[in-house]
């Protein structure tokens, strides 16, 4: 078995969680910022101190290469994303570059030899926060292109996408630039789990077996604005009662019947807004998420249906559409295994789950077998400055994955 170094894991990632620090203990490292490449920076020069090769492709995604016995194997590819929400945590993204960095510095200190190549990478913009959609870098890898419609993006502070881009890249001319997209072997990712449910079972290890899948409507209830004070409730055809309504009698149908069921209302508006007035318009999000298709596709027209029927019944009416649409996504049942036999091996409990989030794996596994060790995070909480690990559970889920990568990668002796 292959020791990590659970001091320097845990050392790493205060370090990191200095750059872009927020003053309430998290992080403000958002993609493609000086931060994010104050970050990548660092992470590379830790790699040539090693005398690892360091690269990066068109999408500022950063790789780091540990030759393996047998260089025309395919590379097994490990890591996570160094990007971070506006105010978020210091673990989210960063723990499962920085465990895949630590296993490639335990490699190499215990003169351990593997077969086949091991690629450390650091995704860009797994967040989508600064710029839409999240998960950029794993998706144009897995597609082998940059949808030209991404250069043309505005980041939230006005700041095109193409011109961060290109000077992420430029801020590490010494890394050595490869085509977009490379043929692997698998793909291993340690994340914190962002639920409460491995803290809550005291299971230090989960064992990912796939990402639900999700869907976004937007939806607007139509009426008609009058005066707040002198249009009686017969005469009213108030879109914003209508759209309340619906929503409330979602809520308590949807979760409460099912829970494997997501259901969330992100964003809503009214128009004209004014406080005198019935709505013209009310509008909303809608986030519904389920593992099973076709229970996805039960709850799409259960929402359509409900928001329908109360629309009808205010003399309103109603446009639904879709604004994304993700299936859902089933991990490689060999990755899983091997990593439930990792965890047995170190001696920890593993559980199987499934991700309520996306994450790069989403991405990869559609191109190359994948999967993802989750570790809990307490109270659940991420995306939040107040985001935790402890650290012999951070050290767990990259004990796990270093035992995971010697039998995927077949360890010799050199």
């Amino acid at each position: 078995m292959i020791e990590i170094d659970g001091n320097r894991l845990n050392g790493r990632l205060e370090t990191f969680a200095a750059i872009g620090a927020t003053q309430k203990g998290g992080v403000n490292r958002q993609a493609l910022t000086e931060g994010d490449r104050r970050a990548r920076r660092l992470l590379a020069e830790l790699a040539w101190t090693r005398g690892f090769s360091v690269f990066q492709d068109p999408m500022a995604n950063l790789f780091i290469r540990r030759a393996g016995r047998d260089e025309s194997l395919l590379p097994l590819v490990i890591g996570s994303h160094l990007d971070s929400q506006p105010a978020g945590g210091r673990f989210d993204g960063a723990l499962g570059t920085l465990s895949a960095f630590e296993v490639l510095e335990s490699l190499e200190d215990a003169g351990v030899e593997t077969e086949r190549p091991i690629v450390v990478v650091a995704w860009t913009n797994e967040e989508g926060c600064r710029f839409a959609p999240g998960c950029m870098g794993s998706m144009a890898f897995s597609a082998g292109e940059i949808p030209a419609e991404w250069q043309r993006k505005l980041a939230t502070d006005g700041v095109s996408f193409a011109a961060e881009l290109t000077a992420t890249i430029e801020s590490l001319p010494r890394a050595k630039m490869i085509p977009l997209g490379f043929p692997i072997h698998a793909y291993l990712e340690v994340h914190i789990e962002q639920g409460p449910s491995l803290e809550a079972s005291n299971i230090p290890i989960g064992v990912v077996g796939g990402i639900q899948g999700t869907r976004w409507l937007d939806v607007t209830v139509s009426g008609q604005t009058a005066h707040a004070g002198t249009t009686g409730l017969g005469y009213r055809r108030d879109p914003l009662r209508a759209l309340t309504s619906a929503l409330s009698n979602l809520y308590e149908r949807i979760m409460p019947a099912d829970p494997d069921a997501r259901f969330t209302i992100g964003r809503i508006s009214v128009e004209p807004g004014s406080v005198n007035a019935i709505p013209e318009e009310a509008r909303c999000t809608v986030d519904i998420r389920h593992p099973d298709p076709s229970r996805l596709d039960e709850l799409e027209q259960l929402v359509s249906s409900t928001i329908a029927k109360e629309a009808e019944g205010q003399r309103c009416s109603v446009v639904l559409s879709r604004s994304f649409d993700m299936p859902p996504c089933t991990f490689s049942a060999d990755l899983q295994n091997a990593i439930e036999r990792a965890a047995a091996d170190k001696g920890f409990k593993s559980a199987r789950t499934l991700s309520g989030a996306f994450h790069d794996a989403l991405f990869v596994n559609r191109v190359a077998p994948a999967s993802m060790i989750f570790v809990p995070c307490r109270n659940g909480l991420s995306h939040n400055e107040a985001e935790f690990v402890e650290p012999g559970h951070a050290v767990a889920g990259c004990e796990v994955l270093a035992q995971a990568v010697v039998v995927i990668a077949g360890k010799t002796d050199r």
